[in-house]
């Protein structure tokens, strides 16, 4: 691809424009400016270029009257921007050569400076950051809407093997990278009163917080085009209560500021409390309403009217948290705007989609009634109309029905009382939009079998797949620059905008040259991880050993547990002697435990318990390590990928809708153990089934064993393997301290249902550990696999992703990038 031309910038002259920003924009002297000086230069360096391409961005749109997607989302997990800009603007391989050119600090020094921007805290932020990227490289019109959290999820650390919250200060020194908009400022009102006056409501509120817009320019790649990330920070209509300051009671003067701007302090605060619950909706309902008045705005600066909105725009729900936005739309359509409830549902529907990402019951938002009725009157008698107009619907089409009507309805009756009511979030998402997608071809076609199967049924054809993918820019270039150079060298750099070019390595997984070249690029990066987790835990790995890795959202879905359980299985197995057969193994775990969730704390504090003894019993020497990787985030995933051997996708088949760490450590040279799950399936497809380690029951196995009467206890008793194991953690061996520690834990696999069937799936995955071994004692036929599977990687782009909702979602396929 090379790098585009930017402005004949080189050497000497690159190096005078960061001096100037060190002048004018730092304030700090050249000669002796620090690293953290030398960062925010560079970083107001590519500002300065990115601003000007969003500038010309926009006039653009403006004069075209572009159509344009706005895609909503509680989470962006962007990471760090300066590298990912300094690659979009071609500056990358001058920035590195200006600063090694004089002595100081090198980009990589530089590159370290900048935290991760604490927007997101999953996969499904991961996601919505790698579809801004993709968007902005396929020329969409295109803008994100979220949340300006002042502090992420939480920092985590790990103190005598538990789980520590801090907060996670990530703007304590404010952010090069935004651009406040202080001219945007939009009301969003909560609580209150409405009343019914024919077609439209007045809603009397009782207070309204300011939103204020602050923008993130998202580059592409290939192309002088970009995007905007658009997040709200909430402020109190005055700063302080004045007159309670001035008489002495600062704490009261203060509090009226806080009660309005804790909405955007934190990224999910706890909901196991009525006020985090009450908080968390009302962010909910302040980033959606902000975004929907923004866009509103925006579209009758262009038009004279609302009449051919859904013509001008598309807005895509990413999971349930913008559902509001439904009942908001109609608010302002038909309150503020005049439009009779007819019209307003026909655009409603033709201008929202929704991405669903779960097919757990229990994982569906929904919100009591009572809540909804406290924070937002007139939106739930929106909700109502909205439910019993489509219930209506379903009696004409399936009269007597009552299965389906109970089944669809937006409304969760419960036990019959009012306390008991909820409103089905997920419900309302279908019900307004016009498309909804799975996000792997096994969740779509389970999405339409059970969770959501009546609405299947009313709407066919509303329901399709749109399998996840991941940005090859930062996921492979940005995070593995010595496999990318390899493909460089083979391939030439056009697959960064077009992965399928990866299909030309093929043939190389059969050249000996190759495969020794490949090999070098991994060992090279496990070393370089290796560092990084000596310097933070102080455990040593051996990078010739295998690195058996799982990173992801602790949960016990995504069986972090039955790892355990392996590990534990073979450190018996090397004590017994019996373990000649396998291969040196670190296995390395990282994520965080949402605060409340007590079972996940737990699964963190027996890693690092286990991790504890086995890593100081002479006996096991290097044959075994473990390690858990405090706070884990992007930047993190960008070392620990790369260096990955083995990457564990290892949750209950039919839980997982897709996951993209799959996908990532693929494209890395990773090989998978997993079950069929999500987009494991798909990963196998295009990989082949024999480069690719699968095992345990598929999704209509476990349904089966459910049906059938499942019996955990059972397999606990007639297999040794598992009862030493599991007996070893219930009796405190790993937790001599606290020998009870556990015993709810073995208690739950064992005798009250083990719920995600990790004693189901034990035996077969300790036995597919077992080829693991046997392969990776062939490094050859290892090599030759894992160049296989990055070959295979190319459908799991997210251009392709966003080029498939672009054309069948969004209605702007016309806009893409050609070529």
């Amino acid at each position: 691809m090379g790098e585009p031309k930017e402005d004949g910038v080189i050497g000497a002259q690159f190096r005078a424009d960061v001096d100037e920003a060190l002048l004018h924009a730092v304030a700090a002297e050249p000669a002796t400016a620090n690293t953290k000086e030398l960062y925010k230069a560079l970083a107001y360096v590519a500002r300065r270029r990115l601003a000007e391409r969003w500038v010309k961005t926009q006039v653009e749109d403006r004069r075209k009257r572009a159509r344009r997607v706005y895609y909503m989302s509680m989470e962006f997990l962007v990471g760090r921007a300066l590298d990912n800009a300094l690659a979009a603007l071609g500056l990358r391989d001058r920035a590195a050569a200006a600063f090694a050119a004089v002595s100081g600090p090198s980009l990589a020094d530089i590159l370290e400076c900048e935290p991760d921007a604490g927007l997101g805290n999953g996969g499904l932020g991961r996601l919505a950051a790698c579809f801004l990227d993709s968007m902005a490289t396929l020329e969409l019109p295109s803008w994100g809407y979220g949340m300006r959290y002042e502090y992420g999820m939480f920092a985590q650390s790990v103190i005598n093997g538990v789980q520590v919250e801090h907060p996670d200060s990530w703007l304590v020194d404010g952010t090069v990278w935004e651009f406040p908009r202080p001219g945007t400022v939009f009301p969003v009102r909560f609580g209150g009163t409405a009343e019914h006056h024919g077609e439209w409501a007045e809603w009397n509120a009782a207070e309204a917080v300011e939103a204020r817009a602050y923008d993130y320019v998202i580059p592409g790649h290939g192309t002088d085009r970009v995007s905007t990330l658009r997040l709200w920070k909430a402020d109190a209509p005055a700063q302080i209560d004045l007159n309670a300051f001035n008489s002495g009671d600062y704490a009261r003067a203060a509090e009226f500021k806080n009660r309005f701007e804790n909405i955007s302090w934190v990224l999910y605060p706890n909901d196991s409390t009525p006020a985090g619950r009450e908080l968390r909706l009302r962010q909910e309902f302040f980033f959606v309403s902000a975004s929907l008045q923004d866009i509103i705005f925006h579209h009758l600066e262009e038009h004279s009217h609302l009449n051919n909105l859904a013509d001008q725009i598309a807005i895509h729900l990413n999971d349930t948290h913008p559902a509001i936005a439904v009942a908001e739309l109609m608010r302002l359509f038909c309150d503020e705007y005049g439009m009779l409830w007819a019209a307003a549902w026909n655009q409603c529907q033709r201008i929202f989609s929704y991405t669903n990402h779960t097919l757990m019951p229990e994982a569906l938002e929904t919100w009591p009634v009572s809540l909804i009725q406290h924070l937002l009157p007139r939106h739930m008698l929106i909700i109502y109309r909205i439910n019993l107009e489509f219930l209506n619907e379903v009696e004409r089409r399936f009269p007597g029905d009552m299965d389906l009507i109970r089944s669809v309805s937006l409304i969760d009756e419960g036990d019959g009382s009012e306390g008991s009511k909820r409103v089905r979030m997920a419900h309302l998402c279908i019900v307004g939009s016009h498309r909804v997608n799975g996000v792997s071809q096994l969740h779509s076609d389970l999405m339409v079998r059970t969770i959501f199967a009546g609405f299947a049924k009313l709407y066919p054809e509303r329901f399709h797949n749109k399998t996840n993918g991941v940005t090859p820019r930062r996921w492979l270039a940005q995070a593995n620059p010595n496999l990318a150079a390899l493909l460089d060298r083979n391939l030439g750099k056009q697959w960064r905008l077009d992965l399928d070019r990866l299909r030309d390595l093929r043939p190389l997984a059969g050249d000996a040259g190759f495969r020794v070249d490949f090999a070098r690029a991994k060992r090279d990066n496990k070393i370089r991880l290796a560092d990084y987790i000596r310097r933070e835990t102080g455990i040593a790995l051996d990078p010739d050993s295998l690195f058996d890795v799982q990173v992801k959202r602790i949960h016990e879905y995504k069986r972090q547990l039955l790892n355990v359980l392996h590990v534990v299985t073979r450190y018996n197995a090397i004590l017994r002697g019996q373990d000649a057969a396998a291969a040196p193994r670190c296995v390395i775990f990282a994520g965080k435990a949402a605060s409340s969730y007590h079972m996940a704390k737990q699964i963190i504090h027996l890693i690092n318990d286990i991790a504890t003894i086995i890593n100081t019993d002479p006996r096991v020497h290097d044959r075994l390590k473990v390690v858990f990787i405090p706070n884990y985030g992007v930047s993190i995933a960008e070392l620990i990928m790369p260096a990955a051997d083995l990457s564990e996708q290892i949750s209950t088949a039919g839980t997982e809708a897709s996951g993209t760490g799959n996908m990532k450590f693929a494209l890395n040279g990773a090989l998978t153990i997993g079950t069929e799950d999500g987009a494991n399936i798909e990963i196998r497809d295009n990989v082949g089934p024999d480069n690719i380690f699968i095992f345990g029951n598929n999704a209509q196995q476990v349904e089966i064993l459910r049906r059938s009467g499942y019996d955990p206890r059972a397999i606990y008793q007639n297999d040794p393997r598992l009862n030493e194991t599991l007996n070893k953690i219930d009796g405190g061996f790993f937790s001599p301290q606290d020998r009870r520690r556990y015993h709810d834990l073995f208690n739950s696999l064992v005798n009250y249902g083990d719920h995600y069937l990790l004693l189901a799936d034990y035996a077969d995955y300790v036995a597919t550990q077992n080829r693991v071994d046997a392969l990776y004692k062939t490094p050859d036929e290892w090599q030759h696999k894992a160049i296989i599977n990055v070959a295979g990687m190319g459908p799991f782009s997210s251009d392709r992703t966003i080029r498939e909702y672009a054309i069948d979602t969004w209605n702007l396929g016309a806009a893409l990038k050609k070529g």
